[in-house]
């Protein structure tokens, strides 16, 4: 990526034409910036948490670029904690917190003709690509001039420099915050090349902001969203986890069905979405995530995910149904398969996998309504989520209404209550008769 490609020196953004306070910046982040300062070093504050303060939002946390190599980094913070292969840095503990502090890095460099593509920490390949684009390290370090033009978009590559509280800005980032859109800095094609999970980025913070996607940096990614399929599905999953346990999660899902980006991070799941009732079921999981999101509850990724597989199990088992299986029956047999291939693009770790087929595998109970049965699927640890579920299959035409309806009023205490083995009527046992005694008279 050229340099000409966009501002060649940086602007000073000063206190009084910027919205940034040190009142909205966590005391551990300034704690940090501050003692890297008092020991020689140039710290600034990056990232997210410069985008969002700029347009209003509290950040969730803060990151910390500095020329201080992540050895030095740990000279200064004795507790902090070196991480990362491909990309290394270190996580420093203040207070409650923990900062991220990253090494300003240079713009990663193509591999010489016939040079080994090697995944070692070898000094000669800490900074490579591989044939493709993809950045295979990213751990030569250079100028705070190098670290901004290497960043993703231009929003994220403002720099917070708490000695003077202005904002330094290489790349036109504050021109696109007014414009409210997001853009690549350097060539599209090139850095999503680099990088494919920057389309799932451009997605979930465009509408995380509200911005648009300015349109040469949208332009690629139909045409490279097939790239994700080359990312690994550990990263994947943190990646699903921001767009849809979000506020924004339905916004993130239209999108990324658009952008033909959903259909490579799901893709049996993709190739269901016309099926009946499907898209209501998505959607449904959707709105009430962020519903929670936004009241501040807990959310789960097993519940997500349990809605986004459930149209492809469901598909696999429509055989076995119509030749008489049960439900209960077919559950167990096909789930198991369309996890084992799901997580070959996007990981599901088993803290989540299990409790999602709990979910399913619970949906058959709820036809269960005699005796002490309800008593006992509602004392189960996962009824709540499979309940929520069965609400979900209910709106999507899976189910009758009357049996989710007999659920609401059974938990309201207005259905019918089964009876229990106390209250049933004894049944009355037959006596048998005695056999008279044999005759003893001649004895």
């Amino acid at each position: 990526m050229k340099k000409d490609t966009v501002i060649s020196e940086p602007t000073i953004i000063p206190r009084d034409a910027h919205n940034v306070s040190r009142q909205h910046i966590s005391q551990g982040a300034l704690d940090v910036l501050y003692d890297l300062g008092r020991a020689g070093y140039e710290a600034y504050l990056v990232g997210g948490g410069v985008r969002d303060l700029l347009a209003g939002l509290q950040p969730k946390d803060f990151d910390v670029a500095t020329d201080a190599s992540p050895e030095q980094v740990k000279e200064v913070f004795r507790r902090a904690r070196l991480i990362g292969r491909r990309f290394r840095l270190a996580h420093v503990r203040a207070g409650g917190e923990i900062i991220e502090v990253a090494t300003f890095r240079a713009q990663p460099r193509s591999p010489e003709e016939g040079e080994a593509l090697v995944e070692d920490d070898g000094e000669d390949h800490d900074h490579l690509l591989d044939e493709g684009g993809r950045i295979l390290r990213d751990n030569v370090y250079g100028t705070l001039e190098d670290d901004a033009f290497r960043r993703d978009f231009t929003i994220n590559a403002l720099y917070y420099r708490v000695t003077d509280f202005s904002v330094v800005d290489y790349v036109g980032g504050m021109a696109d915050m007014a414009a409210r859109q997001m853009r690549l800095i350097g060539d599209p094609d090139t850095r999503y090349r680099e990088d494919p999970v920057r389309m799932l980025r451009a997605v979930r913070i465009a509408n995380k902001l509200g911005f648009g996607i300015e349109p040469a940096t949208a332009a690629p990614i139909r045409e490279l969203a097939p790239l994700l399929t080359d990312v690994p599905s550990a990263r994947l999953f943190d990646e699903v986890l921001k767009l849809f346990l979000s506020a924004q999660a339905e916004k993130n899902f239209d999108d990324l069905v658009d952008y033909g980006l959903f259909q490579q991070l799901f893709p049996r799941t993709g190739a269901c979405l016309e099926r009946p009732g499907v898209e209501t079921l998505i959607r449904g999981a959707l709105q009430g995530t962020a519903q929670r999101v936004l009241e501040d509850k807990p959310v789960t990724p097993a519940f997500l995910y349990a809605a986004l597989l459930w149209p492809v199990v469901r598909q696999d088992m429509e055989p076995a149904l119509a030749e008489g299986q049960s439900l209960a029956q077919a559950i167990p047999t096909f789930s198991g398969d369309v996890v084992t291939e799901q997580v070959e693009t996007v990981a599901i770790p088993r803290r989540f996998s299990t409790p999602m087929r709990e979910i399913w595998a619970l949906q058959p109970r709820f036809y269960r309504r005699n005796g002490r049965r309800p008593e006992r699927l509602a004392a189960h640890p996962r009824f709540r989520a499979a309940y929520d579920f069965l609400l979900l299959r209910t709106a999507a035409g899976e189910e009758d209404p009357e049996l989710a309806q007999w659920w609401t009023e059974y938990q309201e205490g207005q259905a019918p209550t089964p009876p229990t083995s106390s209250d049933r009527p004894k049944r009355r046992r037959r006596r048998r008769r005695r056999r008279p005694a044999a005759d003893s008279a001649s004895e």
